[in-house]
């Protein structure tokens, strides 16, 4: 019998969007200013640049109705990754101008017109027996992902044109 892998288990990361103070507090507390909030009927637009080592920009829509986070990283010439949109999988609630994201540690990586892949399952398995999030939660989790793999497959591996389809035109510098 084969045993497990061996998962970091770490509490849901929560993120807050500040539009009035125009900052972006990252789930260890540090607070960056950002370029760019939009405010739209379906969701919240940042840009903002980051002092990551891989990448030098970022660029997210928190989509509340889909419980998704979608982003474009503007990496390094030597961390380019293929990928076209990383999608975060979570809990996404606005209370004025302050926007909040829990993660529930599913990703989706897209490679527009080629595929996508679902990421860390087994940490959000790891969590839910570690009693980090719940089996609602959890379950709310895995139904999300599982619609936004079906629906960005369907659009042709490209996230944004299901969420055109949607009635969430979503847009990048």
């Amino acid at each position: 019998m084969t045993s497990a892998k061996q998962v970091h288990v770490h509490p849901p990361k929560v993120e807050v969007f500040d539009t009035l103070a125009r900052t972006n507090t990252d789930p260890k507390g540090y607070v960056r200013p950002v370029d760019v909030y939009e405010a739209h009927p379906w969701g919240l637009y940042m840009a903002r640049p980051a002092d990551h080592r891989q990448f030098h920009y970022v660029e997210s829509w928190l989509l509340p109705a889909l419980g998704l986070r979608a982003t474009v990283f503007h990496f390094v010439p030597e961390h380019r990754r293929d990928q076209d949109r990383y999608v975060d999988v979570g809990e996404y609630v606005v209370d004025g101008s302050v926007w909040r994201s829990t993660d529930h540690y599913l990703d989706i990586v897209v490679r527009t017109g080629r595929g996508q892949d679902l990421l860390d399952v087994d940490e959000l398995f790891a969590a839910v027996r570690a009693g980090l999030i719940d089996d609602d939660a959890a379950e709310s989790a895995v139904t999300r992902a599982a619609d936004a793999m079906d629906g960005i497959a369907a659009a042709g591996h490209d996230l944004d044109a299901w969420l055109r389809a949607r009635g969430m035109p979503v847009t990048w510098r």
